[in-house]
């Protein structure tokens, strides 16, 4: 086993995140109201609740994660009661005083957080909603994320109800590879529905749980825009596009990809392809490989995977790090070495006052990968990846440009690799 070599820190200090969250007092639960309301001023949507007539608390909300806008609607149809959300460490910076006040559970992503679990039975017992996102990052390509198998573990432990909470349009009005660019017009729909009854689940094996769940989760909002026929018609809209869809199909090249205006294209051969009001995508030469947006990026996928199993995938940068030990601000840690390869998983190599420090997360350990395109706290026009151990998360931008996508597929790819093989 490798074990870590810590940064020298100066002050050695954490931020603790295995504390119980406070209570969300009515003050609170008011205030989020009124504020939500206030943002969704001039926007289109609607909120249905499912099978939810006579829920009470304490009880799971489940939610697909596409955007900011997410907590706002989830908070218009949760009132008045009071709700504690998962939040990762990276949005408790400045503000943390206000997460706690208003009893949010910290955690850093997808690391092993065995308090995190104590903190939702905590929340439960007391009474009160629990919102999780288990995606645990805004969905790259509006459709269903990497979702963890220990996610049936924790709602046959708790035994109260669930319920899945699915937003639609929210990746079309600001998606998460050009959040600064919104589509205004795009109407959002989200929907809360009771999936599971305490009754259901103690009948019910973990695997029964979890299929239950990938199936209520499941969503695509390229497919909703078609079928609800909306329109997209800001000329901007495909600016940032090629942040997923990174491959060009036509060539094969990878990270070659850019944008302009409603056109993505590929810079090594040329080739080009529209995306149109509808959402169809098509080429403006020759073949169009994909003309569904996801079926791309579900391709690039497979590409990875491929690599893998061929025993030909490796990553190797020079990298910016910064690190968030505590949550006053990140800390430069300059120029360090980040390594992805099959066996090893990832290793990030640097120096920092006047010392060595060395992380390692094998493929088992990190299910997923915390990725952000255009990380406004660190850098606007920069992608970053997130690296983080149990108290603390060191965000890396990379020399290479636009591999960060490609970066998420390996590591859930490896994670599943990792798994024992069912019989």
């Amino acid at each position: 086993m490798i074990l870590d070599i810590e940064v020298n820190y100066k002050n050695k200090k954490r931020y603790k995140t295995a504390k119980y969250p406070m209570h969300q007092n009515i003050f609170w639960t008011g205030l989020i109201w009124v504020l939500s309301r206030i943002a969704l001023i001039g926007r289109k949507y609607k909120v249905e609740t499912i099978g939810m007539e006579d829920l009470k608390p304490p009880y799971m909300l489940l939610s697909n994660h596409m955007h900011f806008i997410d907590f706002e609607l989830t908070a218009m149809a949760t009132w008045p009661h009071p709700v504690s959300n998962v939040v990762s460490i990276d949005g408790y910076v400045v503000k943390w005083f206000l997460l706690e006040w208003i009893g949010a559970i910290c955690t850093r992503k997808f690391t092993m957080d065995l308090h995190l679990v104590k903190s939702i039975r905590h929340v439960l017992k007391r009474g009160d909603i629990l919102a999780m996102y288990p995606e645990a990052r805004y969905s790259p390509c509006g459709t269903t994320a990497f979702l963890p198998e220990s996610l049936g573990k924790l709602v046959r432990m708790n035994k109260v109800p669930v319920v899945a909470v699915v937003h639609h349009g929210n990746h079309l009005y600001a998606p998460f590879w050009n959040v600064f660019k919104k589509k205004l017009s795009v109407p959002m729909h989200t929907t809360l529905k009771l999936i599971l009854t305490p009754e259901q689940i103690a009948k019910m094996t973990v695997e029964e749980i979890n299929e239950t769940l990938k199936r209520e989760l499941q969503y695509d909002d390229y497919r909703y825009q078609k079928e609800n026929n909306i329109r997209i018609t800001e000329p901007f809209r495909a600016e940032g596009l090629h942040k997923v869809l990174y491959q060009c199909p036509h060539c094969l090249t990878e990270s070659k990809m850019d944008s302009q205006g409603a056109d993505i294209f590929c810079t090594a051969c040329g080739k080009r392809w529209h995306w149109h009001e509808d959402g169809r995508l098509e080429a403006t030469e020759g073949e169009t490989e994909f003309d569904h947006i996801p079926d791309w990026f579900a391709w690039e996928r497979k590409q990875v995977k491929k690599q893998i199993e061929e025993g030909t995938y490796s990553f190797t940068d020079e990298v910016e790090v910064f690190s968030l030990p505590r949550v006053w601000r990140y800390i430069p840690l300059g120029k360090a070495k980040l390594t992805h390869t099959i066996d090893g998983g990832f290793t990030l190599e640097g120096h920092y006052r006047g010392e060595d420090y060395f992380i390692h997360r094998q493929p088992q350990q990190t299910n997923s990968l915390h990725v952000e395109y255009n990380f406004s706290p660190l850098d606007k026009k920069a992608d970053f990846v997130d690296i983080s151990t149990e108290n603390d998360s060191f965000y890396c931008r990379p020399t290479q440009q636009n591999v960060i996508t490609k970066l998420a597929f390996a590591t859930e790819e490896l994670y599943l690799r990792s798994l024992p093989k069912k019989d």
